[in-house]
């Protein structure tokens, strides 16, 4: 190994002890462009994290892509020595599973079309809860009468169920045989391959008032009375 082979091994080595403390300190996912700053210029952060990744795939501790960032996660096999450190939280309702099935599915989509899928109305208070935990999200104004709301997930959707990305959802039978499904919903109902990115054609960008909060979900013109 030259000198220039040398300087160039120990630069990245570096660069991947600051990604890895970077991570460490972090509560919550971070993207490669959060971490570029702290990185020697024209390091690539893509690809120091997927090295980071191979170096820890062995061990208890995994470095673990969760849409478009990364962080530090239990190896999964080993999940299993932490469940009796949680702390017992209340189970999302079965409404509230069928609606956070049908936004991860189907997104982005209305509470209407929610109501559609589900063949019975949606409490407003379940998209609420829903928003509250992290899991779902406003993410424009469909372009029909009334501009409702359409709703997605978040990275804290991908990062809680344990998702690199949408991609990894999981199939119809599976969701029926874990009870995230009910039999109400029709036997021809098809998987979607959900839609994840930018606004699409048919949407418009929130207004102001919803980015501000000050927009109740009940004054959603999206939203009907249950």
């Amino acid at each position: 190994m030259n000198d220039n082979d040398a300087e160039h091994a120990e630069v990245a080595e570096r660069n991947l002890r600051i990604l890895e403390a970077l991570l460490f300190a972090s509560a919550e996912p971070l993207a490669p462009s959060d971490m570029a700053a702290y990185l020697g210029q024209g390091a690539n952060a893509e690809a120091l994290l997927a090295e980071l990744a191979r170096r820890y795939a062995p061990r208890g501790v995994n470095l673990v892509r969760r849409g478009d960032k990364w962080a530090f996660r239990t190896a999964d096999d080993l999940g299993f020595l932490l469940r009796r450190e949680q702390h017992a939280t209340r189970p999302l309702s079965r409404p509230a599973l069928e609606t956070l099935s049908i936004i991860a599915y189907h997104q982005p989509t209305t509470r209407a079309e929610i109501e559609e899928v589900r063949g019975v109305s949606t409490d407003r208070n379940t998209l609420a809860l829903l928003m509250e935990a992290g899991w779902v999200r406003m993410r424009g104004r469909r372009r029909t009468p009334g501009r409702p709301v359409t709703y997605g997930t978040t990275d804290a959707f991908l990062d809680h169920f344990g998702l690199e990305s949408l991609g990894d959802l999981p199939g119809l039978e599976e969701l029926k045989g874990a009870g995230l499904l009910s039999g109400r919903l029709p036997s021809t109902l098809q998987i979607p391959l959900p839609f994840d990115g930018a606004l699409r054609e048919d949407e418009d960008p929130l207004d102001p008032d919803d980015l501000d909060g000050g927009r109740d979900l009940e004054d959603d013109p999206g939203n009907r009375a249950d």
